[in-house]
């Protein structure tokens, strides 16, 4: 395959694959807990085990994992260099142990979690070399259609949340550096979230959701405003969070919020001047992801600003912002990256149309789904009803399989792409 002197080399097709096939499976497994959890997340038990293992199934085995493919396939075109297929496969075992390392926190065995989560820092620290030898090898003097700052930025968050996490496991209820425990685990899921998650999400959603919705360009920039305004209102509400200081945690609240709104605003002309004959999966997920994450912010600030901090508030919060915006996002892409992985590498000869590769039908109606299951999984949890919080959950688990279905149309599809891969001919 030869993309030109000016475009980089995405990760090949089976390798992108790999990543997201093991990204699907803990979707599906973490839906199916949810199912489970759903009378303790309704009554607010935000502590107990399997609660905490299907929130971690998420945010340390589907998230890594899918959000490693998503960068193997798209920052080498946007920061203008091959990626490296050998850290990629080199990773790929060692954030699978996402899963064992979210059994182990939950319940609390200490076998278990020690190793997977030395296994899972390794992962991390390979995929940190191949995003740091991207940004190093990026080109000067020319455009680039990410930031470098906000993708080390972005790098940088989820060691730090990474690393606190780690800290939280070892101290289990007590202080971790002073802070009390459960404003520890706040900082953590705001680092992943805001940090790595929401930060990626604006470095790469500039470029890829115009791109995906075939949609005029976003306009170029001399700084990376959005980017670095959201990591001014995520420190700021550390320190909050950190020190108990209600207004750093509202100034921090309010930073972040101008970020996500101008994002927001893009995303809307977008949605407005796209060129594509129907809606698609990737932005029906990232306008939902919004609305989901406005709900987050509107219960973060009101409980910061006085509203009380029940637990069935702090359950709505944290899975409306980690499951609805930061897993819906990713999860909205995954299908659409997978079929451009495929078509890019297609090999040499006639390629068919890359929307031929995508199920967009069944990604759509697995957008639907999950918009109607998350916000009853919400709603329930804020009425602290059983009922609607477990016919959410199996909303989200029909969704999931829903959208392994969609990527299987994708691998059948493609399967050109992978022998052509193996064979080393690729046009």
């Amino acid at each position: 395959m030869n993309l030109g002197p000016r475009v980089g080399r995405p990760a090949p097709f089976a390798l992108v694959g790999a990543y997201f096939v093991a990204a699907l499976a803990c979707w599906v497994a973490a839906t199916a807990v949810l199912v489970a959890a759903a009378p303790e997340l309704a009554r607010g038990g935000f502590g107990a085990q399997r609660a905490l293992l299907g929130v971690h199934l998420v945010a340390l085995g589907f998230l890594p994992l899918a959000v490693t493919g998503a960068v193997l396939h798209v920052l080498p075109t946007l920061l203008r260099n091959d990626a490296s297929r050998r850290r990629g496969w080199a990773a790929l075992p060692f954030l699978c142990a996402g899963p064992v390392l979210a059994v182990g926190i939950a319940h609390d065995l200490h076998g278990a979690l020690w190793p997977a989560a030395v296994a899972e820092t390794i992962g991390f620290l390979l995929v940190t070399w191949e995003l740091a030898a991207l940004l190093v090898r990026a080109p000067r003097g020319r455009m680039l259609l990410a930031s470098r700052s906000g993708v080390l930025l972005s790098t940088l968050h989820a060691a730090a949340s990474l690393a606190l996490g780690a800290a939280l496991a070892d101290r289990a209820w007590r202080p971790v550096l002073g802070i009390p425990h459960d404003r520890a685990v706040a900082i953590h899921l705001n680092l992943a979230v805001l940090g790595w998650l929401t930060l990626l999400i604006l470095v790469v959603g500039r470029t890829l959701g115009p791109m995906l919705a075939l949609a005029p360009a976003a306009a170029p920039r001399q700084l990376p405003l959005e980017e670095l305004v959201l990591t001014i209102g995520l420190w700021l509400l550390v320190a909050g969070l950190a020190v108990d200081a209600r207004a750093l945690e509202v100034a921090g609240g309010l930073f972040v919020l101008l970020a996500v709104v101008s994002f927001a605003r893009l995303m809307a002309r977008v949605a407005r001047q796209r060129r594509l004959p129907g809606l698609e999966g990737p932005l029906v997920h990232l306008v939902t992801g919004l609305f989901f994450l406005g709900q987050a912010a509107v219960l973060g600030l009101g409980m910061v600003l006085g509203l009380a901090a029940t637990p069935r508030r702090l359950v709505a919060y944290v899975v409306a912002l980690l499951v609805g915006w930061a897993g819906g996002v990713t999860l909205g892409h995954l299908g659409k990256l997978l079929s451009l992985s495929a078509w890019t590498w297609w090999p040499a000869g006639p390629r068919p149309k890359q929307t031929a590769l995508y199920a967009r039908p069944v990604w759509l109606a697995e957008a639907i789904l999950f918009a109607a299951g998350l916000e009853l999984l919400v709603d329930g949890a804020l009425a602290g009803s059983t009922s609607p919080a477990r016919a959410g959950a199996l909303l989200l688990v029909v969704s999931a399989l829903v959208a392994a279905a969609g990527a299987l149309v994708t691998l059948r599809r493609g399967l050109p792409a992978l022998t052509a891969a193996a064979a080393g001919v690729v046009s």
